[in-house]
């Protein structure tokens, strides 16, 4: 008698031989093919058809960027030389609201127009700075891997930005009433009209981080995708309420205070690519120590001061009307519907207090907090740099793990497997699934010996 004798060989053999355990013959062992589940079938592949649509989106966009880009900025300018159209057509070139007695500008909806000409901008130069110059630039000094040449390029790229951006708010800053000064952020408050500076500056900064998340959505995905985007999201939501609650002096220290630390990790990263190992561990050591003075240093002194200085200064007070014809200090509308009105009219009702403090200091404090996971992945890579293992980026270039080598059904490439010609292939050869291995013990010979591409020897 065999080993298997007295068992239930056929519900063994079921799992490996596809069978189905409602029709077996009188051994005991399934005979029928095991009935697929359509259902499940047909979800799994409108899943993968809806990924596979996004993905194919993504992928033109990120082919076509320079050309589309570089044509939706060269209709506007053309428009713009017709005279019927300029008046419509300045809205997206020039800076708006302008007055000409103060020589200031204030804000109002007709910014839109100039912030998505300033996205389209910054996504035909980071694309074609990226291909044309510094691409050939890390090729010239020894980066042959496309992978790293890529990321070099983004990496250059964001150096390039930060350094005039960055360069040009501590400009605002240094030359302000505000400087290292934080009682002062918050005097003669609202001040509803901008410098031409200011203003460029702060509908800059807004325009690259709305950009920043067309980018992520359209190169793979890193494992701190989640994290990233939502950093931005904030980002965004942050700077839009500070422009339309004039609080724009506290958005430029913030955005100087956070935007070092983006010149110093991007050089970091360029001089690891370009091999400069020892370079790279220097310039780590210097990001480590910027990272804690300015994001967890300074950036909770400016929390502090929105948290103890703003009750004391501003208290609970609203105003209304423009520069020339300001009203106030009024009470406070009851309910809640006020807080929406600085986004809505830029000459309306304007409020502060408890609710619209904490409305910002909020989302501050969550952006601390993703700082502070984004330090723990510092300190691994510190870690690493102190064991003599090299400064590495600990994110990888993609979202998932281990879990990645059980997805290949969703994946696109995929898809190939289900044409006809794949299906009729004489080449086609099934991998070993474990069959030929358990009849083998059934009819009590050892486990047959396996090659290398996984098939069985014949023996």
């Amino acid at each position: 008698m065999t080993e298997f004798e007295g068992h239930d060989t056929g519900r063994v053999l079921q799992p490996l031989l596809g069978c189905s355990s409602n029709a077996s013959n009188t051994n005991g062992l399934s005979t029928a093919p095991a009935i697929p589940d359509t259902t499940s079938m047909a979800a799994r592949r409108s899943r993968r058809r809806s990924t596979c649509a996004e993905e194919s989106f993504a992928q033109w966009m990120s082919d076509n960027q320079i050309g589309f880009s570089f044509n939706l900025l060269a209709l506007l300018c053309l428009a713009h030389l017709i005279p019927r159209a300029r008046p419509y057509t300045t809205k997206f070139l020039t800076l708006s609201y302008h007055d000409p007695t103060s020589g200031k500008y204030r804000n109002g909806i007709d910014d839109v127009y100039l912030i998505a000409s300033f996205i389209v901008l910054f996504t035909w130069l980071r694309a074609g700075v990226m291909k044309y110059i510094l691409a050939p630039f890390a090729k010239l000094c020894g980066v042959h891997k496309e992978n790293n040449m890529i990321r070099f390029s983004e990496q250059s790229w964001l150096l390039c930005y930060y350094a005039v951006f960055w360069t040009m708010g501590m400009y605002i800053y240094i030359t302000s009433d505000y400087w290292l000064n934080m009682k002062e952020l918050w005097t003669n408050w609202p001040q509803r009209e901008l410098d031409g500076l200011a203003k460029f500056y702060i509908l800059g900064q807004w325009a690259f981080w709305l950009q920043q998340i067309i980018v992520i959505n359209m190169e793979k995905r890193r494992k701190d995708y989640w994290q990233t985007l939502s950093h931005h999201l904030v980002t965004c939501c942050l700077i839009y309420a500070c422009y339309a609650y004039h609080q724009t002096r506290v958005g430029n220290v913030i955005l100087v205070t956070m935007d070092f630390i983006d010149i110093v990790l991007p050089l970091a990263k360029c001089l690891k690519y370009l091999g400069f190992k020892t370079l790279c561990d220097v310039m780590f050591g210097v990001f480590l120590v910027s990272w804690i003075a300015t994001r967890h240093v300074f950036y909770s002194i400016v929390c502090w001061s929105i948290f103890a200085d703003i009750p004391e200064i501003i208290g609970e007070t609203c105003w209304k009307g423009s520069s020339s014809t300001l009203q106030g200090p009024l009470p406070t509308p009851e309910g809640y519907r006020y807080l929406l009105e600085p986004f809505l009219d830029s000459k309306g009702i304007v409020c502060f207090g408890q609710v619209p403090k904490w409305s910002f200091l909020t989302p501050l404090l969550l952006l601390q907090c993703m700082n502070c996971i984004w330090l723990v992945m510092i300190a691994r890579v510190a870690l690493k740099v102190l064991r003599k293992e090299g400064a590495e980026d600990s994110r990888s270039d993609d979202e998932g793990g281990k879990d990645d080598e059980f997805a290949v059904e969703d994946d696109c490439s995929s898809t190939e497997e289900l044409l006809p010609e794949k299906i009729g292939s004489t080449s086609f050869e099934p991998p070993f699934d474990g069959k030929d291995e358990v009849l083998a013990l059934i009819n009590g010979r050892h486990s047959p010996k396996k090659g290398s591409n996984g098939r069985v020897k014949n023996t």
